[in-house]
């Protein structure tokens, strides 16, 4: 939590339900106001209307993909971190992702969620 107490908002853009009802409680718990967007489209609405502190994004999820996303936020010159929490796990992924502007990258097999918050604190931090 920052010094002035206001809660740091994070958008997770996650597709399977169970995995971003997971991340929220997580990030409630951790002192964040977390919002889901189940797709690209529902974050990228979002994002025209709300402002967010950090992106947690799903590469593979459904009407726009994460490339797709972060594509549009480049073209809307939103800098918003993001962070890519994905089951996509090839090197080239994950490089295009960080070119994209990605901060960290995450195959979520792979990862805590625990790790992912931390990781997300630190950005947030710096």
């Amino acid at each position: 939590m920052t010094a002035d107490k206001t809660p740091k908002k994070i958008l997770i853009v996650e597709d399977e339900k169970p995995m971003a009802r997971a991340l929220e409680m997580k990030l409630s718990h951790s002192g964040f106001e977390a919002q889901v967007a189940n797709d690209g489209q529902a974050a990228l609405d979002l994002l025209k209307t709300k402002k967010f502190d950090l992106i947690l994004l799903d590469l593979m999820i459904p009407k726009v993909d994460g490339f797709g996303v972060m594509k549009e936020l480049k073209d809307r010159k939103d800098k918003t971190p993001v962070i890519i929490a994905s089951n996509l796990g090839q090197d080239d992924d994950a490089q295009k992702a960080k070119s994209m502007g990605a901060k960290w990258y995450f195959v979520k097999s792979d990862t805590p969620i625990n790790k992912i918050v931390d990781y997300i604190v630190a950005t947030l931090m710096t």
